[in-house]
């Protein structure tokens, strides 16, 4: 009885890399010289999941690994610091921005004068003063 050609040989820890470097599948099936169905076959069989739920998953080390890199980088080059404050800290060029962000600190300083002077004069209550 004649069999098809032998399954293709795909070595898990390359095909993982591959993920974590955020790869797509026409790329990782490059990289294995064999047909995206063959990618997705074998995700199948190896990981009993479709290969969009394993790439979903592995590339998130990925991931951690590119902003590691990003924040070491921050420590000394001035752009990717300023790129990663706008991205993750809402830090803006804008001067108009500015004004909106400073906002809610001017707001939180009035309010804390008025606690303060609160505090004030119930310390002056307090002491028989008044």
């Amino acid at each position: 009885m004649a069999r098809g050609r032998p399954r293709k040989e795909i070595d898990r820890s390359q095909f993982e890399g591959l993920c974590k470097l955020q790869c797509t599948l026409e790329e990782i099936a490059g990289w294995f010289d064999c047909s995206e169905d063959t990618i997705e076959r074998w995700c199948s069989r190896e990981y009993k999941q479709k290969f969009a739920e394993i790439y979903a998953e592995k590339r998130q080390a990925g991931r951690i690994s590119l902003r590691r890199a990003q924040f070491r980088l921050a420590e000394k080059n001035a752009a990717m610091a300023i790129f990663l404050g706008k991205n993750y800290l809402g830090q803006s060029d804008d001067p108009s921005k500015r004004e909106r962000e400073q906002a809610p600190e001017e707001k939180l300083s009035d309010i804390l004068d008025t606690i303060q002077d609160a505090l004030t004069a119930e310390d002056g209550k307090t002491d028989g003063t008044s």
